[in-house]
C-alpha cells in the first residue's frame, strides 16, 4: 500500500527531476527537501544504500544550485559535454565501486538486493555529479539508474515510486534531447 510519505516524496521530487530537465536552477531547493523525504522511505523499506544516496543527493543539492547560479566564473554555468576518457574511467568506478559496496551491504546489514541497490547508488552518484556540472551525459547515466531501479522498486512494493521512475526514464530521454538542443543553441550564439 502506498503511504503518504511516498506519494509526498515522488510529488516533490517529480517538479525537481522535471525542473532539471528543463534547465532550471529550483530543482535544486525542491531536490533537497524530496530526498530528505526518501531517505526515510528507503530506511522503512531496507534499502540502505538508496539511504545513502539520499544523504549524498542533499549534499550535491547544495552544491548543484550554488554552481548552476553562480558557475565557475561567476556567470551561470553552461550546458557543456563531458570528455569520453572521464565517462569510461567514471563507468569503471561505478562498476569497482558497486561491487565493493554491495558486498558491504551483504555481510554486514540485512539489505534487500545490496549489488542491485549498490548500482542504484554508484551510477546515480555519477549522474548526480554530472548533473551538478551541467554535462549533457548526465541523462545517459539516469537513464541506466532509472532502468535499474524501476524493477527494484516494484521488488519492495515502492509501486507508485517504481511507476514514477518509468516517467522519470521517459523524462530522461527527453531531457537528454532538449539539453543537446539548449547546448547548440548557445553554441550557435557564441561570438567567433
Amino acid at each position: 500500500m502506498t503511504s503518504l510519505l511516498e506519494i509526498a516524496a515522488n510529488a516533490v521530487m517529480t517538479v525537481s527531476i522535471i525542473l532539471a530537465g528543463r534547465n532550471n536552477v529550483h530543482s535544486w531547493w525542491l531536490g533537497i527537501i524530496g530526498c530528505g523525504l526518501f531517505a526515510v522511505l528507503f530506511y522503512d523499506t531496507r534499502l540502505y544504500a538508496d539511504v545513502t544516496l539520499q544523504l549524498f543527493f542533499i549534499v550535491t543539492c547544495v552544491v548543484g544550485w550554488w554552481r548552476w547560479l553562480r558557475g565557475g566564473t561567476g556567470a551561470a554555468l553552461p550546458i557543456t559535454r563531458a570528455r569520453p576518457q572521464a565517462l569510461i574511467w567514471m563507468g569503471a568506478l561505478g562498476l569497482v565501486a558497486t561491487a565493493i559496496y554491495g558486498l558491504l551491504l551483504q555481510a554486514y546489514t540485512n539489505a534487500y538486493a545490496p549489488y542491485i541497490d549498490s548500482g542504484v547508488l554508484m551510477f546515480s552518484v555519477i549522474a548526480q555529479l554530472l548533473l551538478m556540472g551541467r554535462r549533457l551525459q548526465t541523462w545517459q547515466f539516469w537513464l541506466l539508474v532509472n532502468t535499474i531501479a524501476v524493477p527494484l522498486y516494484a521488488s519492495r512494493g515502492l509501486y507508485l515510486t517504481s511507476v514514477l521512475y518509468g516517467v522519470y526514464w521517459i523524462n530522461a530521454l527527453a531531457s537528454w534531447f532538449f539539453w543537446r538542443r539548449k547546448m547548440q543553441q548557445a553554441a550557435v550564439q557564441l561570438p567567433a
